[in-house]
């Protein structure tokens, strides 16, 4: 295994973050743990923001507002377009960073902060593009126009399985419209949220406009922030259980709210597939983040045609994963995030084998320091398995027979969730059709990738409320002004 590489200080896991970022300033220090998953040991320590300092970090969001809303579009751009520029010059920093206390392995990593930069280049360039309308209404008496104005201060809410992405997803589009925002990343995860705002003072964003805090009370601080009315908008992305109490209590202030939450995605590879690239796309839908993500692959239904080649080639694949910390280049599986992940997965895993499934590969929670869990193929999986309906966030690949199209849609429709989706085929009719068909937000054909800054991401039924990325990302950030018009 190899060490981790120096930092220029940008992302320099041994600083303590310089405490909680508002205002342009960084206050305290200490009191909340980042723990490396390979080995459980201390990395750093951050600042434990209480509720006043929520309260101080809206009040600098609205210092920052009047100025910020105002600031030309052009000159907002120009400052996102350096933000990117800065995390692709301090992109390997940022992966290292990212392997070190999320566990992700270095070429996911690397992945990702190419992927996270993008949105500050993407909505670098449409904030210059903000839509409106002018037109005449049908009666001939006035004119309509319709103005896009910034909603106003945006409260962001991040997971830990995407320190970097999660994050410029909705700090890109939102500073784009116009909004000032507080950033409150996962726990386990700050200190890529902390280097990235370091990176934002050398682009040049104005005090205020960004502010970051990272707590142990998450319920308090949120809740406090939501009930102050110069917070308009909330965005947040995790679980749906989470999701559900956030948007009760902002519906108590009535803020704007998107949420994008949890997925159960069905990968549907019917007999006429190309298996080799079938296989291609679900190590690429199951293992990015060694399965720790919201799009992963959670459910794998098989036609029965091609079934028992699929699961021995994906059993191969698996099997052959190189297992190790993030950090270690030669790694291709890092561990989970923490003890509970693993135990989860174990669980899940447990159940489905007392049930009649039957582990091709892995199985069992791996007995080393750290918190791993080995790739896994599991074949035969009953249908009424807790593992085909509970979202598993791990490298496991439930695989299930299926003999017609009708039966496909059938089982990948039956879950409360409806982020995302994939198909393998070789006609594209059928591929159409059956998307048609399917209850999800997203959907990959003959792809195992579907996140892209220009498209935009986001779920159905209780997957959630609105949408990332594209051009319909930074409208979630705006209001539209009505005039009606007569001269």
């Amino acid at each position: 295994m190899t060490s981790p590489t120096k930092f220029s200080g940008y992302a320099d896991p041994t600083l303590h973050a310089e405490g909680l970022y508002i205002g342009g300033k960084w206050h305290g220090g200490g009191g909340i743990t980042v723990k490396d998953p390979s080995t459980g040991n201390s990395l750093a320590e951050v600042a434990d923001a209480s509720v006043e300092d929520a309260m101080r970090a809206v009040g600098a969001a609205e210092a920052a507002a009047c100025g910020w809303r105002a600031t030309p579009a052009r000159q907002r751009s120009e400052i996102l377009h350096r933000w990117f520029q800065l995390m692709t010059k301090h992109g390997e920093e940022l992966a290292t960073l990212i392997a070190l206390e999320n566990g992700k392995a270095l070429p996911d990593a690397r992945g990702e902060v190419a992927y996270a930069a993008e949105f500050f280049r993407w909505y670098g360039e449409e904030a210059a593009r903000i839509p409106g309308e002018y037109r005449h209404t049908p009666s001939g008496s006035h004119h309509i126009i319709v103005d896009h104005e910034p909603i106003g201060i945006a409260v962001l809410i991040t997971p830990w399985n995407f320190p970097a992405a999660m994050a410029t997803r909705k700090i890109g589009p939102a500073l784009a419209a116009g909004c000032t925002v507080i950033l409150k990343p996962a726990s386990e995860t700050p200190l890529t949220a902390y280097a990235m705002a370091r990176l934002g003072e050398e682009a040049g964003v104005p005090a205020g406009v960004v502010n970051v805090l990272t707590t142990t009370r998450p319920a308090a601080v949120t809740n406090a922030m939501l009930a102050d009315p110069r917070v308009r908008k909330l965005s947040f992305t995790g679980s749906t259980l989470v999701g559900r109490t956030l948007l009760a209590e902002a519906a108590k202030s009535v803020v704007s709210c998107s949420m994008e939450l949890g997925g159960n995605a069905p990968f549907i590879v019917f007999d006429d597939a190309d298996l080799e690239a079938a296989l291609d796309g679900a190590m690429v839908a199951k293992m990015r983040n060694a399965g720790e993500a919201c799009t992963a692959a959670n459910r794998f239904y098989v036609q029965a045609g091609i079934h028992d080649a699929f699961v021995a080639g994906l059993t191969s694949r698996m099997a052959a994963l190189k297992i190790g910390p993030g950090y270690d280049p030669a790694t291709q599986c890092g561990p989970m995030i923490t003890p509970n992940a693993v135990r989860k997965i174990d669980r899940l895993v447990s159940d489905a084998i007392a049930g009649g499934a039957r582990p091709t590969t892995g199985g069992k929670p791996l007995a080393e320091n750290g918190y791993f869990y080995p790739p896994t193929v599991l074949h035969n999986v009953p249908q009424g398995a807790a593992i085909a309906k509970e979202e598993i966030f791990g490298p496991v690949a439930p695989v299930y027979r299926f003999e017609s199209e009708d039966e496909a849609i059938r089982l990948a429709n039956d879950t409360e969730y409806g982020l995302a989706a994939y198909i393998y085929t070789g006609d594209l009719k059928r591929a159409m059709r059956v998307g048609k068909r399917l209850e999800t937000g997203m959907l990959g054909i003959n792809r195992g990738l579907m996140s892209d800054p220009a498209a935009p991401f986001g779920g159905v039924k209780q997957s959630g409320l609105g949408r990332e990325g594209g051009v319909t990302g930074i409208l979630e950030y705006m209001e539209a002004k009505y005039y009606a018009v007569q001269y």
